[in-house]
């Protein structure tokens, strides 16, 4: 009997073709926002990535697209106080989130954030999917059910991305997917497969990139 909520199997020959030619093409960073009236033209296939603060959000969009430091990794909670903006080639935007859980962010700007995230959740129509990503050796907390409820009500798909699966051994990684997928069970809006990744070992990256290659 197959597992509800499965690993996403490794793309065949065309696909990963295609998601190789997608992150082959030059990755920009566009504009970073903080209102709605800041938003590029919805003119291109978007994807957003979510994810508590030091999830590895910022490394995950690096590997992705084969650069050391289009968005900018720290180690500082809450950093990324924008929604950060970046052009892969000429068809597509990704959309770097920013990082919740913030302990360290004054209550007003936090929920200055959460109102931004909002509106452009449900205000992009151009918003194909969105990857809430998930530490492995972490598994799902309660800001990512927060964020997770939100992307119910917004009617925005989202798939979990794991992340640092490398840091985690295998029988205690099964546990946290197991854990993940009773979590993923309860939102509507859940992808029903999930991507394991690990950005410093490259796995997982070329899935993800056919993943995106094949959304229209």
């Amino acid at each position: 009997m197959q597992l509800p909520f499965p690993l996403a199997e490794d793309p065949d020959d065309i696909t990963r073709e295609k998601g190789r030619m997608l992150f082959a093409a030059e990755s920009q960073f566009l504009k970073g926002v903080v209102a709605m009236d800041g938003l590029p033209e919805a003119d291109r296939l978007e994807v957003c990535f979510a994810g508590r603060s030091n999830v590895g959000k910022s490394t995950l969009i690096n590997a992705l697209t084969g650069t050391k430091a289009l968005a900018r990794a720290s180690n500082t909670p809450g950093r990324t106080q924008e929604i950060n903006f970046f052009t892969q080639g000429a068809t597509h935007y990704l959309v770097d989130l920013p990082g919740y859980g913030y302990a360290n962010a004054p209550l007003p700007v936090v929920e200055k954030w959460q109102r931004l995230l909002k509106k452009y959740l449900s205000g992009r129509a151009n918003l194909r999917r969105a990857f809430v990503l998930i530490d492995t050796r972490h598994g799902v907390k309660a800001v990512d059910e927060e964020i997770m409820t939100l992307l119910d009500q917004s009617a925005v798909t989202f798939q979990v991305v794991m992340t640092k699966a490398d840091k985690v051994k295998a029988a205690e990684r099964d546990k946290i997917l197991d854990q993940v997928r009773g979590a993923l069970s309860k939102h509507p809006a859940a992808y029903p497969e999930i991507v394991l990744t690990s950005s410093e070992k490259s796995e997982g990256i070329e899935t993800l990139r056919a993943i995106i290659a094949g959304l229209d």
